[in-house]
Parts: C-alpha cells; structure tokens; sequence
C-alpha cells in the first residue's frame, strides 16, 4: 500500500489547553504560529517540530511526555 503513514504520535493538548482555560487563539500566540495550526496539531493532521513540542509543553506547564505519546510498532 502507497500513501502518507498516519502519524503514531498523539497529543492530550486540548485537553491540557481546556484546563488552563487557553483558547486555541491564545495557545497559537504563545507559541507564534496561527490557531490553524494548533488545531492541526490537537487533530493529529500534524506533528509539530521537537523545538515546538517542547514550546507546547512548557506553555502548559507540564513535561513533554504529559502532551505528547508515540505508539510503536507493537501497538495496533
């Protein structure tokens, strides 16, 4: 089969975001980048860079292993 993998990275964002009572408009200007993109990010259509990971977890106040999991190979 030929395509774009999904991503096997997954994300709690919004409902860390959602917590700290953050609006995907005020997470996005925290980190400098556009609300599209946050949403992008939350829904999975998007993996953000490790730089930017790291930006997400520290805006929300928690470890980067808090926001963000990988599920490997073994996991279907």
């Amino acid at each position: 089969m030929v395509g774009p993998k999904p991503t096997r990275v997954t994300n709690r964002i919004r409902d860390l975001r959602t917590q700290l009572s953050l609006t995907q408009a005020d997470l996005a200007a925290a980190l400098g980048v556009t609300r599209q993109t946050v949403i992008a990010i939350e829904q999975g259509r998007y993996s953000p860079s490790l730089e930017m990971a790291f930006q997400i977890a520290h805006t929300l106040g928690v470890p980067l292993d808090a926001v963000f999991s990988y599920r490997g190979d073994d996991t279907n």
